[in-house]
């Protein structure tokens, strides 16, 4: 059930045009048109010239192909379609024409990334109610890729207004693209801007229907955050492509919302603090007697947890026996939700094996080994000498992530409107920013790890346009260790990148020398 590397990127490419899911717990979805009332920060980004969102949209500089191109998610994770972007070579890049000549196709493009690192988990918004708030969060994320400002720190007053608008965006974030994009597209055209906006649903739908034959029944696993999950971005996305496609089969879609993953992709101390030794009181991911997200002692078996080195925390002297088990490793929680999505699967009478996952978040690539290596023990796990999953899965299972295709997509818009950049770009041209908690504002709240506290951050109100972040350069004060060493490793072209950002850019040029990133 090896799946290499290539065969999880696929040749699909597809603008994502899905419809966005409103703010109750039900998953419906609305369509948002021009006749709709926005939310309050569209309104104050286009027309309150004293706020700090204010955009003069009538000058913005449209169809300039020397602009950079947006890319922005809630956290580093989108750095995996922007590994994707970078190393595409599928064209000729003098005729535009498919075909690799091994030079990347975006190879004279520059890109502008920006993670909104304060206040993900996007996913989590949906859990708490506040899908409103989250789609605030989103329409900032795209005016300030469309805006000049930017903080050179955390510490500073005064913005700087010398970064550059942008000639496209790229929501690398499926929980932004199920929630958002409908009110991202509502706002550009509101704003009278002519932008391309591309995400990532339909394209890790179609790469995962691409392994059916057309008269062939079987099942797609979608593991995703909790939100995308709620939005049912991915059924209905699968349900209308495979009409549209032409299938006959039957393809039924099991989901799991991965409660955890990308939180401890992203460090966030509830969920993963490779400090500890010992359970802790603040910790929010999965647990025996947990409404939600129970960890089986029945199933510790099939999860066969990684209990060394503090990957795992309990208060016994074995986990059999405790009554306190809490998840504490990335790799940990891949066992916990893919066995969770089995045994859903387990409980549906005549499920039909699975043949593909949707690794439904940009966080979740990051852990593509640990999937495959899950994936292995449990098509082999035996219980009372049987095979407890095996008829649940087919030999080889195939990991779809949809970036390549979204990157295809993007080469060929700007191919076909003459947006694609002919010179040569400079070193560091290629910028990356992060949202940190903007201390001077005096609602903020912080926990001791000087990151919102959970209350805080879902407490807020939609609608109030607060500063809640500053968005400044990455630097070692915003970028652990590592993160940075996950990135170096698994997204090297990104991670040049990011250190030429560092080391090249004069927008970092102020950056003491100990927080600069560098290559190792």
């Amino acid at each position: 059930m090896k799946t290499t590397r290539l065969q999880t990127l696929f040749t699909v490419s597809v603008l994502l045009l899905t419809a966005c899911s409103d703010s109750n717990r039900s998953g419906n979805y609305l369509s948002i048109t021009n006749d709709k009332e926005p939310p309050a920060i569209v309104n104050t980004i286009l027309s309150d010239k004293n706020s700090f969102y204010f955009l003069d949209t009538k000058s913005y500089p449209d169809n300039d192909p020397s602009l950079p191109i947006g890319v922005f998610d809630s956290g580093t994770g989108g750095l995996t379609v922007l590994e994707a972007i970078l190393g595409l070579d599928a064209y000729n890049n003098i005729s535009g024409e498919p075909g690799r000549d091994n030079i990347p196709d975006f190879n004279t493009e520059s890109f502008t990334y920006l993670a909104d690192q304060a206040n993900m988990p996007y996913g989590t918004y949906y859990a708490e109610g506040k899908t409103n708030l989250l789609i605030e969060h989103i329409i900032k994320d795209v005016y300030f890729l469309l805006a000049d400002k930017y903080y050179t720190d955390k510490t500073k007053v005064a913005t700087m207004k010398d970064k550059q608008p942008v000639k496209a965006v790229v929501v690398a974030c499926n929980t932004a693209t199920a929630y958002g994009i409908t009110y991202i597209n509502d706002f550009i055209s509101r704003a009278g801007l002519d932008l391309k906006v591309f995400g990532v649903i339909d394209a890790g739908s179609r790469g995962a229907l691409q392994f059916y034959d057309k008269n062939e029944n079987g099942s797609i696993g979608v593991i995703a955050t909790v939100g995308t999950v709620g939005s049912h971005g991915y059924d209905n996305s699968i349900a209308r492509l495979s009409k549209e496609m032409g299938y006959k089969g039957h393809i039924d879609v099991f989901s799991v919302g991965a409660h955890g993953i990308a939180e401890a992709v992203d460090e966030e101390r509830d969920f993963y603090d490779p400090s500890l030794t010992a359970p802790r009181s603040s910790y929010r991911g999965p647990s025996p007697g947990d409404s939600l997200y129970p960890i089986s002692k029945e199933l510790l078996d099939a999860y066969n947890f990684d209990f060394t080195s503090g990957k795992m925390l309990y208060d016994s002297e074995t986990p059999d026996k405790c009554t306190v088990l809490q998840i504490n490793d990335p790799g940990n929680y891949v066992r916990y939700h893919m066995v969770s999505l089995l045994e859903k699967m387990r409980e549906s009478p005549g499920a039909k094996p699975l043949k593909a996952i949707i690794l439904g978040c940009t966080h979740y690539p990051y852990l593509t080994d640990d999937f495959n290596r899950v994936l292995k023990e449990l098509y082999n796990f035996m219980r009372n000498d049987e095979y407890v999953y095996r008829h649940l899965l087919t030999e080889e299972v195939y990991l779809v992530d949809p970036a390549v295709n979204v990157s295809r997509e993007l080469y060929s818009y700007l191919h076909e409107k003459s947006l694609d950049r002919k010179q040569v770009r400079q070193a560091g041209s290629h910028e990356f920013y992060i949202s940190v908690p903007n201390t001077s504002n005096p609602s903020v709240k912080l926990d001791e790890n000087q990151r919102f506290t959970y209350e805080y951050k879902y407490g807020r109100t939609e609608g109030e346009v607060q500063e809640y972040v500053k968005v400044v350069p990455f630097s070692r004060r915003n970028i652990s260790d590592e993160t940075l060493s996950r990135l170096s490793s698994f997204t090297p072209l990104t991670y040049k990148a990011i250190t030429n950002f560092s080391s090249f850019n004069p927008k970092t040029k102020n950056l003491s020398s100990e927080f600069l990133i560098t290559e190792k």
